[in-house]
């Protein structure tokens, strides 16, 4: 797919097929997540790729609490959770995260992947449930939430984006 092409037509997912993603293409995605600026080139962000059901149901939940509606999957149902971490003691840790995420949201489209960016992973994490998980994943450090990042096969095709709205860019 042509990058700009891409770029314009990627669109949040919010419905996913129940069936998991090719080997071949998390890894290309999570490459692009890997290559993605950082602050000075410090990388300081890690991803935590979760398709185990359990898992990914468990984090759900802890999603919806935070969100205040503990009825709703705020995963769509994606077989896949990537979830974006970076390093606290980065002044750019925020901006190197969303970055990771960018690329992976961006890869996925190329690929005829669906993706949506899921919030509330800096509460997440933050919390001792969250600490608790990072912990017996082996994950060591002082790390913020940006964010997850669902992936898998849209149920429906994607609409078509939205006009932009004017004065998107002011030219000095």
């Amino acid at each position: 797919m042509e990058l700009f092409e891409a770029l314009k037509g990627r669109r949040s997912v919010r419905g996913f097929k129940d069936e998991q993603i090719k080997d071949e293409e998390l890894n290309a995605i999570l490459e692009a997540g890997e290559y993605a600026a950082s602050g000075m080139g410090k990388q300081s962000s890690i991803m935590i790729v979760v398709q185990d059901k359990e898992t990914i149901a468990k984090l759900s939940k802890m999603n919806a609490k935070i969100m205040g509606n503990e009825n709703v999957d705020p995963f769509y149902g994606a077989p896949t959770v990537v979830i974006v971490l970076a390093d606290k003691n980065r002044p750019t840790c925020v901006e190197d995260g969303s970055l990771v995420m960018g690329n992976l949201m961006n890869a996925a489209y190329g690929l005829g992947v669906g993706s949506c960016w899921i919030h509330r992973a800096k509460e997440e994490f933050e919390s001792e449930e969250g600490k608790a998980l990072l912990k017996k994943w082996g994950v060591e450090g002082d790390y913020i939430g940006v964010g997850h990042c669902a992936l898998g096969y849209a149920k429906d095709p994607l609409k078509p984006a939205a006009p932009r709205k004017e004065g998107y860019v002011v030219r000095v």
